[in-house]
């Protein structure tokens, strides 16, 4: 007899439906799967045989096929366990055809027939919906998580154990409706009102959160380098509901562990290597910059990164994506995040000014090195920090995240209204840049900056973002000339360049 369920699989942010035949025929004992399983799906013919005796169900003694369509497309990962043990119920006569007809189960399967959760829960349901079914089978765990995606015309239910799927109440399906999850839009962290005695830094990380800047922090250890990035999550704007499903959707898949409809705040080590960080292997998996999309990446102690991983920053900082390809084929992941990085000034991290500084010149050269022109060119703001006096540090706190949120998000929503919505000024292109208004002054400031400095065609569009960033951050609607010196003021490097 044969029976046919619905099943998802994963290939790296990409749901692929799978539909999971299962023939049972006379003839010697056997349990043969195809359709390009990994060795977790092959591995799923002993986790289904005693799962379903322990279940309740009798396995079949006879000659078993299950095929995972369509045969091209390689499948991986234990999620197609429940459905392959319910074709394989429903194809033995052991569980009613039209049971399950429309709906799409996913799960792993315990030896006592618990289902345990997997991965992608919300992008398998999603998968679901727009296959047109009229719901999807999650275990219970991945409940709320799934019925994020729950609709009037799509049902989600939950199932603790394989033998639920043998209690129908009615004609409904089996299992139970979970609540959705609470999606969390308000920006959460540490507040910056710890930050004291940085006036320049604090600028910085608002104009930083208010464009989508990204911004090296250079300064001695103890500054408040590492402080200040891990403040920025908690003033940038609240995230809408399309946001947040995008976030909760890619930690699902990814299995980050991040609180679903937060920014993601993620500082991988400096030891991470080029496809940790960008995304790779074979088959493609998401890296650091898509699991902070929408949120910070803090890339702390830069210049001891590898440069080949920082190298590969260079194209996603201007696309807000990364195409990974391989022979198999290629994938492009969202990549939208905004870069925070803090380095010493040399290795002992003292800085020249400092006389207890003993680094060589040649030294410093080196470590200074390993940021590549290139990749500076990219990062729009860098600011110089020292170690703030007794005096700062015990004086009173300043502004405080919400009231700095309030700045961020009304100059986002300006944004918004000219580029669109959930962008940027650091996503302006350049024609975009060029319809913003800028008073004859300013201009005059830029094109004499452009000729001392030597600009590139892209440090000049990048301090025209500033400015603009600028510009909504004090609600004017044109480039004055305090905004071009300001943007300048925001992308001096070292030795006034």
């Amino acid at each position: 007899m044969l029976a046919t369920t619905r099943s998802f699989t994963l290939d790296g942010l990409i749901v692929h439906a799978v539909s999971v035949e299962v023939d049972v025929t006379r003839g010697l004992p056997s349990f043969g799967l195809v359709g390009l399983p990994d060795t977790a799906i092959r591995e799923a013919r002993e986790r289904v045989r005693s799962a379903m005796v322990n279940s309740g169900f009798e396995f079949p003694m006879r000659r078993i096929t299950a095929n995972l369509a369509p045969a091209d497309i390689r499948k991986a990962g234990p999620g197609m366990d429940l459905a392959l043990a319910a074709a394989l119920a429903s194809a033995s006569g052991e569980l009613e055809a039209d049971l399950l007809a429309g709906w799409a189960l996913v799960g792993e399967l315990a030896l006592d027939g618990t289902v345990r959760p997997v991965r992608g829960a919300l992008a398998m349901a999603e998968g679901a919906k727009r296959q047109g079914l009229a719901g999807i089978i999650v275990p219970e765990l991945n409940g709320p998580e799934a019925a994020l995606a729950a609709e009037d015309a799509f049902e989600v239910r939950s199932v603790a154990t394989l033998a639920e799927l043998g209690r129908v109440d009615g004609d409904k399906a089996p299992g139970r409706v979970p609540e959705p999850m609470k999606l969390s839009t308000r920006s959460h962290g540490p507040d910056l009102a710890d930050l004291k005695g940085q006036p320049g830094l604090r600028l910085a990380l608002e104009v930083s959160a208010a464009g989508g800047h990204g911004i090296l922090i250079v300064g001695p250890p103890g500054a408040g380098k590492t402080m200040a990035a891990r403040r920025l999550p908690s003033i940038l704007p609240e995230l809408s509901r399309e946001e947040s499903l995008e976030i909760a959707r890619i930690a699902g898949i990814c299995g980050s562990g991040a609180t679903p409809g937060m920014r993601p705040f993620r500082a991988p080590h400096h030891t991470v290597s080029a496809a940790g960080l960008v995304g790779g292997g074979s088959p493609p998996r998401p890296g650091e910059i898509t699991l902070a999309h929408r949120g910070v990446l803090f890339l702390d102690e830069l210049c001891e990164f590898r440069r080949p991983a920082l190298e590969a920053l260079r194209e996603p900082l201007e696309a807000g994506e990364v195409t990974i390809s391989r022979a198999t084929g290629s994938q492009t992941l969202p990549a939208g995040f905004t870069l925070v990085a803090a380095a010493n000034p040399c290795p002992c991290g003292r800085g020249s000014s400092d006389p207890l500084c003993e680094c060589p010149a040649q030294a410093v050269g080196r470590y200074r090195n390993t940021l590549s022109g290139a990749l500076s060119d990219r990062i729009d703001i860098t600011v110089a920090v020292e170690q703030p006096g007794l005096e700062a540090m015990t004086g009173s706190k300043g502004e405080g995240s919400t009231e700095v949120q309030a700045r961020v998000s009304a100059a986002r929503q300006r944004m918004s209204v000219r580029l669109g919505p959930g962008r940027g000024n650091a996503s302006a292109t350049s024609a975009e840049t060029a319809e913003f208004p800028i008073s004859e002054g300013a201009s005059l400031l830029l094109i004499d900056a452009d000729r001392r400095r030597a600009m590139s065609g892209r440090s000049h569009d990048r301090v025209m973002r500033l400015a603009m960033t600028l510009a909504d951050l004090e609600g004017t609607p044109e480039i004055a000339t305090g905004h071009i010196a300001g943007a300048l003021q925001l992308r001096r490097r070292e030795g006034g360049s």
